[in-house]
Formats: C-alpha cells, sequence, structure tokens
C-alpha cells in the first residue's frame, strides 16, 4: 500500500483525489502487471499523497478483475491494469464476454512492452531466425514449439504465418512449465520473457534466437530482434497499460495520463524498467484507444486460425 498529492482540476469542486485510488490488477500478486503497478505507484505515492490500493483480482484469463472495473463507478477512483491478452485476445477467445472490450474503458496509458525471447535448446541446429526458418522449411511439420497460453501461441502463429512455415504447437500449462521444457530438450523451440529467460541464455542452457520487439533489448543488446533477423515488422510480446471505467471524466483520465507519463520518463524510473527488460511505451489515452483497436484486430484472424476457444 503506498500513497500520495492533491492537484485540482480545472473546472471541478473538489480536486482529484481526495481519497485513495483502487487499482484492480486481474492477474496475481507477483507477476508483471502486479510490479508494474507498485514500481510506478511508488512515484505517484510520493506526488500526489493519497493511497494507491492494488487489488489483486484473478480468474479466467483476467476477465473477473476485468468486469468488476467495467461496472464500477467512473470517478476516477478505481482502474484496472490491461493486457494485450485481456484488452487484445479475449475479445475474439470468449465470444460473449460479460463487457465491451472497447466501450466500457476508458484508456490512461500503456506502461511498457514485455517482448517475447525466441529461445532454442542448444542442440537444435540454428543459431538464427533466418537458420531457423531455412530449417523449418527443409523439415515441414517436423520442429516443434512449447507455448505457455494462448498469447504465446497466437505469437508462434503469427511467426509460422509471417515465415511461410509449418511447425507443431505443444501446448503447456503456464510459461514456466513450456520453457522447461525448451530447456530439457523436451521441445526444442519456445518464447520465453527476456528477464527470465537470459540466466539460461548465459548458462548456455538455452539460445536466443530474437527479440519480439522493433528494438533491441537493453538486457541483451547482442542478440537481434526478429523483425531484423529475417521477418520485418514481427512483434511479439505482452503490453501492460491502465485502464477506468468508460464514463470516467476526460479531465481525471488526463491528469491520471500525464502524471503517469511524466513519472514513466523520469530516468530512474525508466532504467529500474529496461532492467527488468520493459520497453517504455508512455502513450496518450488516444493512442492506447487505437492501439487496443488494433490489437483486437491484429489476433482475431489468429484465434480462428488456431481454432482456439476461452473455457
Amino acid at each position: 500500500m503506498v500513497s500520495y498529492a492533491l492537484h485540482a482540476l480545472p473546472g471541478r469542486a473538489q480536486p482529484y483525489p481526495t481519497k485513495p485510488i483502487r487499482v484492480i490488477v486481474p492477474f496475481g500478486a507477483g507477476g508483471p502487471s502486479d510490479y508494474l503497478v507498485r514500481a510506478v505507484g511508488v512515484r505517484l505515492a510520493e506526488s500526489w499523497g493519497q493511497q494507491l490500493l492494488v487489488d489483486n483480482r484473478t480468474g479466467a484469463n483476467g476477465i473477473v478483475g476485468s468486469e468488476l472495473a467495467a461496472r464500477a463507478a467512473p470517478d476516477g477512483y478505481t482502474l484496472v491494469m490491461a493486457t494485450n491478452g485481456t484488452h487484445g485476445i479475449n475479445a475474439s477467445l470468449y465470444p460473449r464476454l460479460p463487457y465491451d472490450t472497447v466501450k466500457d474503458f476508458a484508456p490512461v496509458t500503456r506502461f511498457g512492452l514485455a517482448p517475447y525471447l525466441l529461445i532454442a535448446h542448444p542442440s537444435l541446429p540454428a543459431r538464427g531466425v533466418k537458420e531457423l526458418i531455412r530449417l523449418a522449411r527443409q523439415r515441414p511439420g517436423e520442429l516443434s514449439w512449447s507455448v505457455g497460453g494462448s498469447p504465446s501461441q497466437l505469437a508462434v502463429e503469427l511467426f509460422k504465418k509471417s515465415a511461410g512455415i509449418n511447425l507443431i504447437v505443444v501446448p503447456y500449462k503456464g510459461n514456466a512449465p513450456a520453457i522447461t521444457a525448451a530447456i530439457s530438450g523436451e521441445v526444442p523451440l519456445s518464447f520465453g520473457n527476456v528477464a527470465a529467460s537470459v540466466p539460461h541464455v548465459k548458462g548456455g542452457r538455452l539460445r536466443a534466437l530474437g527479440v519480439g520487439s522493433l528494438q533491441r533489448s537493453a538486457v541483451m543488446p547482442g542478440i537481434p530482434t526478429v523483425a531484423e533477423a529475417g521477418l520485418p515488422g514481427y512483434v511479439a510480446g505482452a503490453w501492460y497499460g491502465l485502464l477506468a471505467p468508460a464514463a470516467t471524466p476526460r479531465a481525471i483520465v488526463d491528469r491520471l495520463s500525464s502524471e503517469l507519463v511524466r513519472i514513466l520518463k523520469m530516468p530512474d524510473v525508466q532504467q529500474r524498467l529496461r532492467n527488468e527488460a520493459y520497453d517504455i511505451i508512455a502513450d496518450t489515452p488516444d493512442q492506447f484507444a487505437a492501439a487496443i483497436i488494433a490489437e483486437i484486430a491484429k489476433w482475431a484472424p489468429f484465434v480462428k486460425q488456431a481454432g482456439l476457444r476461452g473455457e
């Protein structure tokens, strides 16, 4: 629990905020969404003088927490952390969501992107993306790729389509066991979180072939992006951002956004997040809104192609 100072909003009788702000994190404590809220919230607390209450509400791929936020009073005192999974993929994965992914939320800003790292068991005879594509074309339908959930599976589907290759997708119950399968050689390919994969790469247990962001990772600057290594424009990873209920006054949304962007541009905050392999975004509410619409459109055909359906 952290605290933050009061800033009056133009044209309003009461300053904002005048009481603690609750941020619903629709995933468990200790995960990326939880980490980012707390990391940025410390600095928000210093400037706003009110408590930031992190409320972890897990369940149904983030649907439980997202619905709670969509139904909350639109007064700026209930927010929710969103990801490309909750507000991109889920729109196609779950045809009967209890809320409208676009209309029921007011985007504030995205904090950053955690790109996927394409990793391989050292025994795989490919040292880069181009070599992997060439190998897959020589051995169609033979190479397997472990995935730990629908976001990483869709990233593989995007890779397959972009490269024009056929790979076997092997699902695991979570990203950790999917990466463990690659380390053991049970499945030669996987996607991993950059920060979590670095020790295995440095220890020689895995080989890094490419990172799924448009710029190289500060944590592994010697590893090319998948885009520069062979698939131009390829981006795959998880972004994280803050939303408010749809009818939240624009003055409050703008105040939140401008303050969060200011914090995200602080050198020490940027260094802390980059050390954890996040690419900082810090966009405007309108840019974030456009990104959500683009994300839904991007993944819808791949959800259909892969035959995925939320349970």
